[in-house]
């Protein structure tokens, strides 16, 4: 019996259920979610770099949310204590000197009729949308929490000296003294050889 809904209904109850194991089994060592967010946020990026040469076209008009809290933010204290955690601006009618770098965009917006000045990293960006179109999508902010965590640990270590470039060859150590000798002792007397007379005094014969 197959399951409801199952898209592939000519294939066979095992081989549906193998395939749905493998899907959760196996691990996304490329990570393709973090290479569809980048390409999103390079959108946002070619999108209002084009906006802040040529301005808006037609009716396109722009809605980006973004963490407020998020490293690299730049906004009035007013706004941030406003938005504590998130909010939305509008680029349509009321902004100016819109500046796109590499890993942010600068913006001047009113707020409560006053000009102020925005700074928004690419990485702090949760939405963009387009509402003439409509198109728009969601992304992930990409805070480095997992890189300031480990930053203490690799700080805390202390580092190995760094090995001298020619090190020098130590001194070599005197011989030791030699042992004191011992001296001479003086040689024994010379034993007699085998094969010579022995002198005896002929007085030991006489008759006394």
């Amino acid at each position: 019996m197959k399951p409801e809904g199952c898209s592939d209904c000519n294939a066979p109850d095992g081989r549906l259920v193998l395939a749905l194991a493998s899907s959760f089994l196996m691990a996304d060592l490329i990570r393709y979610d973090l290479l569809v967010q980048d390409a999103l946020r390079s959108v946002v990026r070619k999108v209002l770099a084009d906006t802040a040469r040529t301005g808006l076209i037609g009716d396109h008009h722009f809605n980006i949310a973004f963490k407020t809290q998020a490293p690299g933010v730049v906004a009035p204290a007013a706004v941030k204590s406003k938005f504590p955690d998130e909010m939305s601006i509008i680029l349509q009618h009321e902004f100016w000197d819109l500046v796109v770098t590499q890993d942010a965009f600068e913006v001047s917006l009113h707020f409560s009729r006053k000009p102020e000045r925005l700074v928004v990293p690419f990485d702090s960006i949760t939405g963009f949308s387009d509402p003439s179109v409509p198109f728009g999508f969601k992304l992930e902010p990409r805070v480095p929490e997992q890189t300031a965590s480990r930053a203490p640990a690799a700080a805390g270590k202390p580092e190995p000296p760094p090995a001298p470039a020619h090190p020098k060859a130590a001194p070599a150590k005197p011989p030791p003294p030699a042992a004191p000798t011992k001296p001479a002792q003086p040689a024994e007397k010379p034993a007699e050889p085998a094969g010579a007379a022995k002198v005896v005094s002929i007085d030991a014969f006489r008759k006394k």
